[in-house]
């Protein structure tokens, strides 16, 4: 993760910032178990997720399905072939479907960690990663982390050339509608999403928390 200060907003200042709802590559959802998340977005949702495939090395698997052009929503859980790997984000409590994080795209991860470092980040870090799908096609892309006002700043991805973006061939029939970010200092979070080239108002809330809602074949449904 990137810790520390975030890239100053003025960096940003000749080009637009992005309004998040567009920013979004994928949402991220948790769950204890991956049969049972499936399951579940079916009933509420009326599209049944598919399985995407294992994450070596993290101790999870996924499935999918697509938001859209370009977006998609992925359900995470525990891999029961990768017993013993350390949990990070504390998978085996999650009794339903959870909104966990973010990620944005990116057209140009170096650029992004380009400007991250000429702005005295010393802590930038594009890093690999891969799954291979169950027809045994492999996925690859890379990954630029950031940290900061508690979770609510995405990740940012590329999608190496060459592979299939994962929203054009998941089960469709759903819809990204609102990504909405609430915390105790809506504007620091605010400035935080502006410094990565993010546009968004944040609302007040007690606690930092991500809300996605989606319109389904069976209405609105929100995470």
């Amino acid at each position: 993760m990137i810790a520390g200060a975030f890239l100053p907003v003025r960096t940003w200042a000749a080009q637009a910032l992005r309004p998040i709802r567009d920013a979004v590559d994928h949402i991220v959802i948790g769950i204890s178990d991956l049969e049972k998340g499936i399951e579940t977005i079916a009933a509420k949702t009326g599209v049944r997720p598919a399985i995407g495939g294992s994450h070596p090395g993290r101790g999870t698997w996924n499935a999918l399905f697509s938001l859209g052009p370009n977006q998609y929503a992925e359900l995470v859980a525990p891999d029961p072939k990768q017993k013993g790997t350390p949990d990070v984000y504390g998978l085996p409590a999650i009794a339903e479907p959870r909104l966990l994080m973010w990620a944005a795209s990116t057209p140009d991860i170096d650029g992004l960690a380009a400007r991250l470092k000429a702005a005295g980040r010393s802590d930038v870090e594009v890093r690999p990663g891969s799954r291979v799908r169950p027809d045994g096609r492999k996925l690859a892309w890379r990954t630029l982390a950031t940290s900061g006002n508690d979770g609510l700043l995405p990740f940012f991805i590329q999608w190496d050339a060459g592979t299939t973006h994962p929203s054009t061939d998941s089960p469709a029939g759903c819809r990204l509608e609102s990504l909405v970010l609430s915390a105790p200092d809506p504007a620091a979070v605010e400035r935080g999403l502006a410094a990565l080239g993010l546009a968004a108002r944040p609302v007040p809330g007690p606690a930092p928390l991500l809300r996605a809602t989606l319109a389904t074949p069976k209405g609105p449904f929100s995470l």
